[in-house]
């Protein structure tokens, strides 16, 4: 009976992952440990390449979208003209009503 009375329960948080204690009869958090962050720029020498690294990754990440917005209109108008084409090959059928059924 001593054992589930000292007994505790350790758990990692799904979204952050900080590790904690918890003892289920206090119904309780008893430790909360956060993990430890890794460290983004080692020095201050590495600091402005990575700035200048990040910004060359979103100037290309802008152009991509710039593209795909230019040829957004284009890829609609095919598709409609794509489902134009297919709407005018079935042929027109009269939809059935419920009392059409009996």
């Amino acid at each position: 009976m001593s054992e589930k009375e000292n007994s505790t329960i350790v758990v990692t948080c799904p979204c952050c992952s900080a590790t904690l204690t918890i003892d289920p009869t206090l119904s309780a958090v008893l430790n909360h440990k956060l993990p430890a962050k890794p460290q983004l720029i080692a020095e201050l020498k590495n600091a402005a390449q990575f700035v200048k690294e990040e910004a060359t990754r979103r100037d290309e990440k802008y152009q991509h979208i710039v593209e795909a917005e230019k040829n957004k209109s284009k890829v609609l108008e095919a598709k409609f003209q794509e489902l134009l084409k297919k709407a005018k090959e079935e042929p027109i059928t009269k939809p059935l009503k419920d009392i059409d059924i009996d």
